[in-house]
């Protein structure tokens, strides 16, 4: 597929767009220049983004410009949630977050050659407005009536709680963004997720007011699973990007883990496999499931493009070792931490027994339950059957000086950590 817009949409990565006609002719008649915004409200990118980010490479790798814009002046206002008032990070926090937000986007673009990304910061031009000039040359455009129609702004409007002046004037700060890209750098159209389409559609309305210039947008939509689950949330928590937040070994364990019926969406929206291969996947995932081949080339894939390669190779050890299939001596201390980490755990001394620690771990209910596994040959240490019921844990047996992996049957494991 040669025209970006038929890939994306293949891909599942085109919800809604201001005027498709219009935008494929426009991409049709040569580069154009778009960009996204990624604002700072944590330290790291996760999952949603990681959408946006497929998104910038795809066009870029069409030979199109693309810009990123890492928000520190919107960061520090914060986009409008349904629920409650956002708490406002200092302006020191949100220009930390910025810079680690940028070195992060880094790796996912060409930020030289022929073709270049393009990063900015919308503080730049934000900042030397005054607020009298933003009221009179940008808030005039924008009409309140249509403003308290975007979907956040409503819910909080009809909340106790109610919204502040601050978080009402974000899309008008958002709208500004395009304004100034298209007028510093010709560009003329955006991307966000499902739920930035307000916000998106201001900036296209702005930039049509003030220079009577078309422009465009679309979104991506928002990924669930099978049961409208929205993608991205691992026990309650959010898949991040960052490796200090969730480990590789985490992150690849979340994308190994991805139900059936979802893993060929997820294949297309985030790799660049052909139609072909996943075509040849998506009849494994449908003749012989129980292998789980597409959630490991998606896990594999997905790992290397945030993480790298060196880094997925190292996980990937690490859940073959897990079961038995590699040695677990062999790997960094650092993945097996996190390798171990999710594992029921406990803390115990050297000189425990084997019986004792099978037990304080939960792998067994009582220590005679502990004394039958064992006789059974169904309790191993680091992968090593165990069948003397009087075996003690010792030196040797803490991986690093740290862990020693237990392990009940051939799938029940368990973490003991050294005091």
């Amino acid at each position: 597929m040669t025209d970006i817009v038929d890939e994306l949409q293949w891909r599942g990565l085109v919800a809604q767009s201001t005027d498709e006609a219009a935008l494929r002719e426009a991409l049709a008649d040569g580069p154009v220049t778009m960009y996204c915004g990624f604002d700072p409200t944590a330290p790291s990118l996760h999952f949603g983004n990681l959408v946006q980010l497929v998104v910038l490479r795809h066009f870029q790798r069409a030979g199109h410009r693309v810009i990123c814009l890492v928000g520190g002046s919107t960061g520090q206002i914060g986009d409008p949630r349904p629920t409650a008032e956002r708490v406002l990070k200092t302006k020191e926090q949100t220009a930390d977050w910025v810079a680690r937000i940028q070195d992060q986007v880094r790796p996912f673009l060409a930020f030289d050659g022929d073709n270049p990304a393009l990063m900015v910061n919308n503080l730049d031009w934000t900042a030397p407005i005054s607020a009298l000039d933003f009221l009179r040359d940008i808030g005039k455009h924008f009409r309140v009536n249509q403003m308290v129609k975007k979907d956040a702004v409503a819910a909080r409007l009809g909340s106790e709680q109610g919204i502040s002046y601050t978080e009402f004037s974000y899309q008008i700060l958002q709208a500004l963004d395009f304004l100034e890209l298209y007028r510093a750098h010709g560009c003329i159209l955006q991307t966000g997720g499902a739920d930035q389409w307000g916000n998106l559609t201001a900036g296209v309305d702005l930039v049509h007011r003030v220079e009577g210039a078309s422009v465009h947008c679309f979104t991506t939509p928002l990924l669930t699973d099978a049961s409208g689950t929205k993608f991205g949330k691992s026990e309650g928590n959010a898949v991040w990007l960052g490796a200090e937040l969730t480990s590789p070994y985490a992150f690849f364990q979340y994308w190994v883990n991805v139900e059936d019926a979802s893993v060929v969406t997820l294949l297309k929206v985030f790799t660049d496999r052909s139609s072909e291969e996943i075509e040849a996947l998506e009849a494994q995932v449908r003749d012989e499931p129980f292998r789980r081949t597409a959630q490991r080339v998606l896990a594999a894939d997905v790992t290397t493009l945030v993480h790298g390669a060196e880094a997925t190779a190292a996980v990937q050890a690490a859940s073959e070792a897990l079961f038995g299939k590699g040695d677990l001596a062999s790997l960094d201390a650092g993945v097996l931490d996190d390798a171990t980490a999710e594992l029921p755990r406990a803390e115990v001394s050297v000189g425990v027994s084997l019986v004792d620690a099978l037990v304080a771990v939960g792998l067994v209910d009582s220590r005679n339950a502990a004394r039958r596994a064992i006789a059974e040959g169904g309790a191993s240490v680091n992968n090593v059957k165990v069948s003397d019921p009087d075996r003690v844990l010792g030196t040797e047996d803490f991986l690093h000086g740290r862990v020693a992996l237990l392990k009940r049957g051939r799938r029940n494991l368990a973490a003991a950590r050294l005091v």
